[in-house]
């Protein structure tokens, strides 16, 4: 067959495409990407990825390379991680993959000893995959409030360990608030009652090693699993991260095997089956490359990076870290101990900022189940080659917010008000079961549509998530994601 359109006609037209995305290098953007500030390294992932771009993941007794390359990045982050010989793991799809594999092992172990319902319980920091996994495995999620600076009280944690919970989860750190929890002394007790407790470290397992901190992996006895991604601070592209189980017998029950159909035998230990091999090969090439003490030299860049942020944002009047940040990640919220006048909201701030040629990622505040509300904040991840342009990133946090200061947070009831319709009138039932074309004309009643797209300014939006039922926002999301996509 010939080919009917020529391949640089074709590459022309995706370099236009990714005129579209937000930067991945350079240090714009403070979410999402991980920039370690070497190009050869991203060089070599691609040539690793290329050479093994047939290769199918499913079967590394066909694809021999697969088992070998994944058994060395297994080996290193052993180490890494403080376990020993009887800790082994997986190479997954990223942390969403290597959460849910976590809670399904833990919860087909607690069904093997038990019946009824089970718990999955975690402090409300905890990230929302485990949300996910807790849905799709039925599981009661038990979230447990925690303290306005991000931390919660192990006690609040520990008294809520009983016969049913399958699994405590704990952050090294939360995503959120950079709040390295109690991990120590929430994995003596969960092991005291036979509890298994996971550590989710899929966004500091990369970087916390090379940094002093307080304990938190399996040098802790009671902490059997923990995942780590690569794709974050293990700089590999995007598809890669790991799930380190305590035992063999544990990891085992990891698996989905099946000899009960005609065709061939069928042994996953991921939820994927057919997979590529380039993320995997990615991080294996980068790994061997930087080592130890490249990992270390990328960690320590990040620390002096985010010494520096931190020193700078304490600097500015209105504004104020949440709590006690481990790692190279912040959350910044209104300094409310200032006069109205003097605050500044961090969703306005972080909109200016990004009209200046950064990206910051704005958070919602929420009411926790204790009708206890923490604050809005918006979130810094800082990466390697956030230190070659440090200056001008914080000449422009200073001078935004200097432009924003005293101007009103974003008030999410008066755009509900402003609302042709009224979302007390939906209840959870219909939200649930809203039709996509209600949804989408929801959606374009508040400006958001195949013409407008999400706004420029993000505060109003975020404001409104804040207000919204949770049910009709999580509807009408899904709605606009779904329709970005639609042919």
């Amino acid at each position: 067959m010939s080919i009917q359109r020529q391949p640089a006609e074709i590459l022309s037209r995706l370099q236009e495409l990714r005129k579209l995305d937000a930067p991945t290098h350079g240090g714009r953007v403070l979410s999402y990407v991980y920039d370690s500030g070497l190009p050869q390294i991203d060089a070599l992932a691609a040539d690793a990825a290329r050479m093994v771009q047939p290769l199918n993941g499913l079967d590394p007794t066909a694809f021999k390379s697969i088992a070998v390359m994944e058994r060395e990045v297994l080996q290193f982050a052993r180490e890494m991680l403080s376990g020993d010989e009887s800790v082994v793991g997986t190479v997954t799809s990223g942390g969403t993959e290597s959460c849910l594999l976590a809670v399904k092992t833990a919860r087909d172990l607690w069904r093997s000893t038990h019946s009824g319902s089970a718990r999955l319980l975690a402090p409300t920091t905890v990230h929302a995959a485990f949300q996910k996994a807790a849905h799709y495995f039925d599981l009661e999620l038990d979230l447990v409030p925690v303290a306005q600076d991000g931390s919660v009280d192990p006690a609040h944690l520990i008294a809520r360990l009983g016969d049913d919970v399958a699994l405590v989860v704990v952050s090294a750190p939360s995503y959120p608030f950079a709040t390295l929890d109690p991990i120590a002394e929430v994995a003596k007790a969960a092991s005291a009652k036979g509890i298994s407790c996971h550590v989710d470290a899929c966004i500091g397992g990369w970087v916390l090693p090379w940094l002093k901190t307080d304990p938190w992996d399996f040098s802790l006895k009671g902490v059997t699993s923990i995942s780590a991604d690569l794709h974050k601070f293990g700089y590999s592209p995007k598809g890669a991260s790991v799930l380190m189980q305590r035992d063999r017998d544990r990891h085992r029950m990891q698996f989905f095997a099946t000899t009960r159909w005609p065709g061939y035998p069928v042994v996953n230990p991921t939820m994927l089956g057919s997979k590529s091999a380039g993320p995997l090969a990615a991080s294996w090439a980068i790994i061997a490359a930087l080592g130890n003490a490249g990992y270390q030299e990328l960690a320590e860049s990040c620390d002096r990076s985010t010494v520096s942020l931190r020193n700078t944002i304490d600097s500015i009047e209105g504004l104020k870290i949440v709590g006690k940040p481990v790692g190279p990640l912040l959350a910044v919220a209104t300094d409310e101990s200032v006069e109205a006048e003097r605050r500044v909201d961090p969703h306005h701030w972080a909109d200016q900022v990004r009209a200046n040629g950064f990206m910051l990622q704005l958070q919602p505040g929420l009411v926790q189940s204790d009708g206890s509300k923490l604050p809005r904040t918006t979130h810094l991840t800082i990466t390697p080659v956030t230190e070659s342009i440090l200056a001008e990133l914080e000449q422009v946090l200073v001078s935004c917010a200097d432009e924003v200061r005293g101007v009103a947070p974003v008030s999410g009831e008066q755009v509900l008000s402003a609302l042709p319709f009224d979302p007390a009138s939906v209840s959870t039932s219909s939200a649930a079961t809203m039709n996509s074309e209600t949804a989408w004309a929801l959606l374009q009643s508040l400006g958001l549509g195949e013409d407008s797209g999400l706004p420029t300014q993000m505060a109003p939006l975020i404001a409104l998530i804040e207000v919204l039922p949770h049910e009709l926002s999580e509807r009408l999301l899904a709605e606009l994601l779904a329709r970005l996509t639609e042919p």
